[in-house]
């Protein structure tokens, strides 16, 4: 046999907080900007150790140093014809 339900209880879903349910945003520092800072005697041995085929793409790329590197070897050529 079936029984009819004759009082049926629902319940209702607690009522949330506002404050809780929405979540404050979550303020970072920014982080500071990665940075590579190369020893002025670094830099000399780096090129001193650099390959003189190397130095004529730099050249063209804009090295100013590489620049002035192949005007000296064109200068010691020229005065050593």
């Amino acid at each position: 046999m079936i029984n009819s339900v004759s009082r049926a209880t629902h319940s209702q879903p607690a009522a949330q907080p506002a404050l809780a349910s929405q979540k404050a945003p979550q303020l970072k520092a920014p982080a500071p900007p990665d940075t590579v800072t190369i020893s002025a005697a670094k830099q000399i041995v780096q090129e001193a150790i650099e390959t003189s085929s190397r130095r004529p793409w730099e050249a063209a790329s804009g090295d100013h140093q590489a620049k002035r590197l192949l005007a000296r070897e064109a200068a010691v050529k020229v005065a050593t014809k």
